[in-house]
């Protein structure tokens, strides 16, 4: 019969335990690190954080033997943020009383001011450890880790022990390097709580912006509503004559403006003008240089700059040149150019606003047209698609210095003409490639006869915005066609 040997059989069970210890072990390492990993991909919650926090605590006791632990979790003036104990149902009847005393007096608190690893082997022969009154449990070995990113303490990880010599430095490395990645996971809370931070303030700035934009374009829609009724509801029509006009702003509000209006002695004005700059306030100056202009050729006054009562000469400003045959009423109202100009330069010349501006006094009955071109872009007069008389300015733009000097200048157009104004919007207008559409293109398309207004407004017009194609527009397009029927 064989003779048993109790000793290899003992060795043999102890290096079996051993196995099992370390199975253990490695498992409760290997869970750490998964619960390590998956807090260090998912901060953004703080409910996630701290569950996943308390099982990181519950797998440290495991791995340790630990009976209890605890997690404070410290801002950056050392106050406790949050506590984490691994006996969730004492949590709420021991947390206050753990934090203050423990944290002033206690190992964790001595570990709050050195910044080290604090392990006690046996809480009775170390005075670090506090014993607090009516303890629940037993404690007599202890480790508290710093958890620390650079200089910052971010927390404290506890695990306590009933029985003497429960943790060893070789577990105190463990829970060191554990305790280095919880700081990397809350490192990471916190750059990304920031993160979302920054991400709800912009999210609030956009949102603000979006109104403040929207209600910006509120404005500008009410704005460009009122710049049209300052454009001419309705064209006067005359016999044997026919005046058409089209008006594109390049934005919500325009510095380009036509206009056509009755004036005393049975005339018609014709106007069609383009205010340096663009956007709120060359708009702005536009609705004032047309309603001057209305205003001061109807023999009316404005801020002291009046002409009821003066004959033809007297109070004309500059206006020079009067060896033309035209209508007194022509005259008078041409007048309006030269105070225009006072005003805007006087009144305003701290804004050096200025337009360019044909304005044109029509005699219906004799096809006479006196006029003032003021820096403008030349008018056309055309006959069976051959430019007959140009029509070039005869004084500076409006509104530059006072008192500056304007001539009149006279035209007849007889049956079959058609006279035709534009502002630099159409000239400038660009392709896609950005090449100009250029006077050149514009005079070869005012060649071809047309029999209206109307046709030569739909032929400019086809041509203009299939050249421009699906390019941005970049100024205002303005164009005023006046003919008269054979």
């Amino acid at each position: 019969m064989e003779t048993v040997d109790y000793q290899e059989l003992e060795t043999l069970r102890q290096e079996v335990a051993a196995l099992k210890t370390a199975k253990a072990a490695g498992d409760a390492q290997r869970e750490l690190l998964e619960k390590l990993v998956a807090m260090a991909r998912s901060p953004a919650d703080e409910e996630v954080l701290k569950v996943t926090l308390q099982e990181t605590l519950d797998v440290c006791s495991k791995l340790t033997g630990a009976e209890k632990g605890s997690l404070f979790l410290l801002d950056s003036n050392g106050i406790v943020t949050d506590s984490i104990l691994t006996q969730r149902e004492a949590a709420a009847e021991t947390r206050a009383r753990l934090i203050g005393n423990v944290l002033d007096k206690g190992l964790a608190g001595w570990v709050n001011r050195q910044r080290e690893v604090g392990l006690i082997s046996d809480t009775e022969t170390d005075d670090r450890w506090l014993v607090l009154p009516n303890q629940p449990y037993i404690v007599r070995s202890a480790l508290a880790v710093p958890i620390l990113r650079g200089d910052d303490l971010l927390g404290i990880l506890t695990l306590l022990h009933s029985s003497p010599g429960q943790f060893t430095p070789k577990t105190a490395n463990l829970m060191q390097v554990t305790a280095d990645q919880i700081a990397l996971v809350l490192e990471n809370a916190q750059l990304y709580g920031r993160l979302e931070d920054s991400y709800r303030s912009l999210d609030k700035a956009k949102q603000a912006i979006e109104e403040y934009s929207q209600a910006l374009d509120y404005e500008l829609e009410k704005g460009r509503q009122i710049q049209r009724d300052f454009l001419p509801n309705q064209i006067p029509q005359l016999p044997n004559w026919e005046i058409a006009a089209c008006f594109y702003p390049a934005r919500q509000v325009a510095g380009d403006f036509y206009d056509a209006f009755l004036l005393p002695g049975g005339n018609i004005g014709l106007v069609i003008a383009d205010v340096c700059d663009k956007g709120v306030g060359a708009a702005l100056f536009m609705a004032l240089f047309r309603s001057l202009i209305r205003v001061f050729s109807g023999q009316t006054s404005l801020s002291g700059f009046s002409i009821i009562g003066k004959d033809v000469n007297e109070g004309l400003g500059n206006v020079v040149d009067l060896q033309v045959t035209a209508d007194l009423d022509q005259i008078n109202a041409l007048k309006a150019v030269a105070l225009t100009n006072n005003y805007i330069a006087e009144e305003h010349a701290e804004m050096s606003m200025f337009a360019t501006l044909f304005f044109g006094v029509l005699d219906p009955d004799t096809g006479a047209l006196s006029y003032i071109n003021g820096g403008h872009e030349p008018l056309f007069v055309l006959r069976d698609g051959v430019i007959t008389q140009t029509l070039n300015p005869t004084g500076p733009a409006v509104g530059m210095m006072p008192n500056m000097k304007f001539k009149v200048q006279q035209v007849e157009l007889a049956p079959g003409d058609t006279l035709i104004g534009y502002t630099d919007g159409v000239t400038e207008a660009r392709a896609p490639d950005h090449a100009l559409f250029t006077p050149k293109r514009l005079l070869s398309l005012l060649e071809h006869p047309v029999e209206s207004a109307s046709e030569l407004m739909e032929n400019l017009k086809s041509e203009l915005f299939t050249y421009i194609d699906n390019a941005p527009q970049f100024d205002d397009i303005t164009i005023l066609a006046v003919h008269r029927r054979e």
